[in-house]
């Protein structure tokens, strides 16, 4: 035991003086070499599946699908995009493209599964034709939920986000300041949203336009009403901090309404459950004994 502790000892101290600290320049070349030496297949075949196959596809039909589209719906398909936050960094064409992906998909699954596999092809044809049709509205319908989610993730943090700008012009920083304040300190797609306005800024766009653009983008009546304040506070020379006061004071004035509101929908909104689900237990429990002593009594006079 003791001969064996020792060589455990030993083979420690042996391993713990034999490693060396990686160099992380030498690191650095040698991934480097190993890049070099791979082939363009491998490299290709590192990109998420995404990107090496549902998008050159979706580029492709995208063409076919920009000839049959009108400029007017390629334009409200852009500002969508612009309001759902560019998810996954889609573009017009990337979305026409996804689209027709998505019909012919859910299309030839319909028609594999319901036609073919179940031995009817006129049959196969026809859910072929309503899948096309699913597979086509699905990704509108995934964009109006993205939509309708970042706008109620900018509406909760507009209040607490306009606290903090107010605090710190309050505190003696300049609005831009400010915004960058507000940048490190939240999160989130309102958070984005100042932070592409703040770049835009200091590429040589107004603050006007920067502001606005930021509307265009969102479609919040808070911040639409927020930002309207603050360009008209810049117009007419108005002290922002006190604009800033009296909308902070506003939104969580609406914030507490907001919840109010909520509250006074829930009992109407619990009225289903109940109907639906829990009251039909409950006289299943109240009344199935009575009703198995009756046919029992009923069965046994007769």
């Amino acid at each position: 035991m003791a001969v064996i502790a020792a060589a455990g000892i030993l083979l420690i101290f042996a391993g713990l003086a034999g490693a060396r600290s990686s160099d992380p320049v030498q690191a650095r070349l040698t991934q480097l070499g190993s890049m070099q030496a791979r082939s363009l297949e491998e490299l290709e075949l590192q990109q998420p599946f995404f990107e090496r196959t549902i998008r050159p596809l979706a580029i492709r039909l995208s063409g076919i699908g920009q000839r049959f589209t009108s400029a007017k719906k390629v334009s409200k398909i852009e500002l969508k995009l612009a309001k759902a936050g560019n998810p996954a960094d889609l573009r017009t064409s990337d979305f026409l493209g996804l689209k027709a992906v998505a019909a012919l998909g859910v299309g030839g699954l319909f028609f594999l599964l319901l036609g073919l596999l179940a031995g009817n092809i006129a049959f196969g044809f026809v859910v072929a034709a309503v899948g096309t049709i699913i597979g086509f509205m699905a990704p509108d319908f995934w964009l109006s939920r993205r939509i309708k989610k970042r706008r109620k993730a900018i509406l909760m943090a507009v209040p607490d986000t306009l606290d903090l700008l107010t605090i710190s012009v309050r505190a003696g920083l300049g609005f831009d300041g400010a915004l960058g304040k507000v940048i490190e300190k939240t999160k989130g797609p309102l958070a984005d949203e100042f932070r592409r306005c703040l770049a835009e800024i200091r590429v040589g766009k107004t603050r006007r336009e920067a502001l606005r653009d930021i509307v265009g983008r969102t479609d919040v009546p808070a911040l639409t009403n927020f930002i309207g304040a603050i360009i008209q506070a810049e117009q007419l020379g108005v002290s922002i901090s006190k604009v800033l006061q009296v909308q902070s004071e506003q939104l969580r004035i609406e914030r507490r309404q907001r919840a109010e509101e909520a509250a006074a929908k829930a009992p109407i909104k619990m009225l289903f459950p109940l109907v639906g689900c829990i009251f039909p237990s409950m006289f299943i429990v109240i009344l199935g004994p009575a009703i198995i002593l009756i046919a029992v009594n009923l069965g046994s006079g007769i």
